[in-house]
């Protein structure tokens, strides 16, 4: 008499955490996402603590996250958050700022991908594919920029660019452009008046910028060029 074959257990869907602070993405982002047979929203964040919250709670196998959240540390701080407490937790960057600028940081920050958000939705769905599979994703344009970085490492290519700051200086020089002086700059990050005002000194030097009002104007130019966040 024949053993009639066992009936295989269903796969496990991946659980996606979304974090953003504008609700009409993550209802959008849901939608797409709860369509699909291995994939599954488990929950949603508007900001970093409560990402960090719900990441403990629900222990998502990936968290899609903007680069910019308005009320609590900006996106890459909340992936270096991430990646120390929470290491098996992969993180895709969903953002409408320039991957030129953004995408190499939230790399080295931890994040396992990034893309923007101008990208059609099957592409959303196939980065978080790749990075529930323990793989990276980057666009085409920005994978050969990085490599055309490490090949010719030796040359300063970015003098006087935004690429040249560091993640704390870029975002200083973001809330310059919005319009903040040092002490709203100072109580948003949570620093010194004095840390800010080194930070400015550091990117004026860095941008080959004169004075302050070369800062806020290039950093006013800067901001614009990047768009809606």
């Amino acid at each position: 008499m024949s053993t009639p074959n066992p009936i295989p257990e269903p796969k496990q869907k991946g659980k996606v955490l979304l974090v953003d602070d504008h609700p009409v993405v993550r209802i959008g982002l849901c939608q797409l996402i709860n369509q699909e047979h291995d994939l599954e929203v488990c929950g949603e964040a508007e900001n970093a603590s409560a990402a960090m919250t719900a990441i403990e709670k629900l222990k998502p196998d990936v968290a899609v996250v903007d680069i910019s959240l308005e009320k609590d540390l900006s996106g890459i701080e909340l992936i270096k958050d991430v990646k120390a407490r929470f290491p098996q937790v992969s993180v895709l960057v969903l953002s409408m700022h320039d991957e030129s600028v953004y995408a190499e940081r939230a790399l080295r920050a931890g994040a396992k991908g990034y893309l923007m958000k101008s990208e059609a939705m099957e592409t959303v769905l196939t980065a978080i594919r790749e990075v529930l599979g323990e793989g990276i994703y980057l666009s085409k344009n920005m994978t050969k920029k990085m490599l055309s970085g490490f090949i010719e490492g030796g040359k300063d290519r970015y003098k006087f660019t935004v690429e040249r700051l560091s993640d704390r200086e870029l975002e200083v020089l973001y809330m310059i452009g919005q319009g903040l002086g040092t002490s709203h700059i100072s109580e948003k990050m949570h620093l010194g008046v004095k840390t800010v005002e080194t930070y400015r000194t550091r990117i004026k030097e860095k941008l080959g910028l004169a004075d302050a009002a070369a800062l806020v104007e290039y950093a006013i130019q800067w901001v614009h060029s990047q768009g809606p966040k």
